[in-house]
């Protein structure tokens, strides 16, 4: 009952009425990793991703989500002031030393909450909410003029790589704007099945963008843009909204695809050294089916020596935030991926999506050599750098 044939049978059942939403089928709706390496694997193209992220609507709707879940989804993910108050007392929490206390005194062990306090994200100040609204000219000609979704806590804790991603895209004659109206993309919400929140999270930022102005609306976030360019689905019943919908998410790309797509030219990378490997983002793998663009782009940087992953399709354990509900599972899977990554000898791990940097981080501390984990953007940052 927790393959996806076995959640699809469930499914069925509850949609026929045979069976009831009870503990039981919440479970096995819950513990799916919603990672779609089903859907690559389907020979019949099933698309799984859709049907669990109804699933987990259709329970939502009948068991509404904790006060906890509600305000942080509802309220602090969409609030730019709230993560800003998030993110500094982050900082106060590891500049202070406090962190390093708590971890070496082991404090939340008895609590359960060792594992999971070192997935928290690190607070990168001064946030990237300062760009937002912002318009960054393109090196030498402009060719393409884009949008770039900044995402919510991206701003926050990832505030270096959304930087880099507008240097490479600067470097590539690309015109970056931050669009000022934009919010959290409604990623983690529809993921949950808080299927209205996500829809308000959508309406936003389609109203926040004319994709007409742009020659591509772009994201550094796998799990991000597979919403995103999942939009339509949240309008199905109305045909104005769908309609505009499908032109946003028509515009949408990857970030790496985008600049897979244009043919950049190697001649302005910088030699970097160092053996690299890739973990496949489900999202961006299963998800947007984007395979071979981030491996292209590896293959531009002169001196690093690539390394394929083993088993790179199968989930790194992050999934949103599976990590934490259901963290031991989530670290089961996270000590198999170390094992594959230390049988590359590779000493850099890139990826990209900001949730899975993070679970690689965690994993590179606690199960193998401390290994450096970056997005491929920032490798490609490092390389333009170099130059």
């Amino acid at each position: 009952m927790d393959s996806p044939r076995g959640r699809i049978y469930q499914m069925a059942e509850v949609a026929s009425g045979r069976q009831e939403i009870n503990d039981d089928y919440v479970e096995h709706i819950d513990l799916c990793l919603a990672c779609r390496a089903c859907e690559t694997a389907c020979p019949s193209g099933v698309e799984y991703g859709r049907l669990v992220e109804a699933a987990r609507g259709q329970v939502s709707s009948e068991r509404r989500p904790g006060l906890l879940q509600r305000f942080l989804y509802d309220s602090v993910l969409v609030s730019p002031w709230m993560l800003k108050v998030a993110g500094y007392k982050a900082w106060l929490y590891q500049k202070t030393g406090l962190q390093s206390l708590v971890r070496a005194t082991g404090l939340l062990k008895p609590f359960g909450l060792a594992e999971v306090e070192q997935l928290a994200p690190p607070s990168q100040p001064p946030f990237f909410f300062e760009n937002v609204g912002r318009t960054f000219p393109a090196e030498g000609e402009r060719k393409y003029r884009v949008a770039l979704m900044a995402g919510c806590i991206a701003n926050v804790s990832f505030a270096r790589m959304n930087e880099a991603t507008v240097r490479v895209l600067q470097k590539n004659g690309c015109e970056v704007v931050i669009p000022g109206e934009q919010g959290c993309c409604g990623a983690l919400h529809v993921h949950a099945g808080m299927r209205d929140s996500g829809r308000r999270q959508a309406l936003q930022n389609i109203n926040a963008i004319d994709p007409s102005a742009f020659d591509a609306i772009l994201s550094n976030a796998a799990g991000c843009g597979s919403t995103l360019k999942e939009y339509p689905d949240l309008f199905e019943h109305d045909p104005d909204l769908h309609a505009r919908a499908e032109a946003f998410s028509g515009k949408m790309r990857d970030v790496l695809e985008f600049l897979a797509e244009i043919e950049l030219p190697n001649r302005t990378i910088g030699e970097l050294s160092g053996r690299v490997t890739y973990q496949d983002s489900c999202h961006l793998l299963h998800g947007q089916k984007v395979r071979n663009p981030p491996r292209y782009l590896l293959g531009l940087v002169p001196g690093i020596e690539f390394r394929e992953l083993p088993l790179t399709e199968i989930c790194c354990g992050s999934a949103g935030v599976y990590n934490v509900q259901h963290t031991e599972m989530s670290m089961s899977l996270l000590r198999d991926k170390m094992r594959n990554v230390e049988a590359t000898e590779a000493d850099t791990v890139v990826t990209a999506n900001p949730g899975c940097m993070l679970q690689l981080q965690a994993g590179a501390k606690l199960y193998s050599k401390g290994q450096r984990v970056l997005h491929v953007i920032e490798l490609l940052d490092e390389a333009y750098s170099a130059a």
